[in-house]
């Protein structure tokens, strides 16, 4: 299982160079490696004005590759970074940039929520230990058979999230 672990940290840095823009505009803006402007770029592709909360907050969420972030998570790189930033500025941009497809929430327990900078179809391993959201490797993951679904109603989504703990 630890091999497993590894190769998820070793395919995140391979989704690094995704932007998730793409997926919403249907085009892909040219990145340049430069993350402020690759986050202007991103935002305007999604339709969201870059206002100066936006960039600075994407900056941090983007600039750093694939990442599994909870607002509290990125309120707290945002003080250190001295972004003059509320906490509810942040839930607000994290929701908008959510509802744009820039990023996916992932909700665990029910009583935290992370938000995920790879909008791709894919599940996650959460490392309770650590509190840790890591991205499953596999694509061909699936369930093999889905529940019947009430009528006038189809499936959005299927979020599968495998819990994992030390051994004792």
């Amino acid at each position: 299982m630890n091999d497993q672990v590894s190769t998820v940290n070793d395919d995140a840095a391979d989704l690094a160079a995704m932007n998730p823009a793409a997926h919403v505009a249907g085009h892909q803006p040219a990145l340049t490696g430069c993350p402020w402007h690759d986050v202007n770029e991103m935002l305007q592709a999604a339709g969201l004005r870059p206002t100066r909360q936006r960039m600075a907050l994407g900056w941090l969420l983007f600039g750093k590759g694939a990442r599994h972030l909870t607002a509290e998570m990125l309120y707290e790189e945002a003080t250190l970074a001295k972004v003059p930033v509320s906490l509810a500025t942040v839930y607000n941009t994290l929701n908008q940039l959510t509802d744009a497809g820039l990023l996916r929430q992932v909700s665990v327990d029910g009583t935290k929520t992370y938000f995920d900078t790879n909008v791709t179809a894919h599940h996650h391993f959460y490392l309770e230990n650590n509190h840790e959201l890591v991205d499953i490797p596999d694509p061909h993951l699936v369930l093999s058979r889905m529940p019947d679904v009430p009528e006038g109603y189809e499936i959005a989504r299927v979020d599968m999230v495998v819990r994992l703990r030390k051994k004792r």
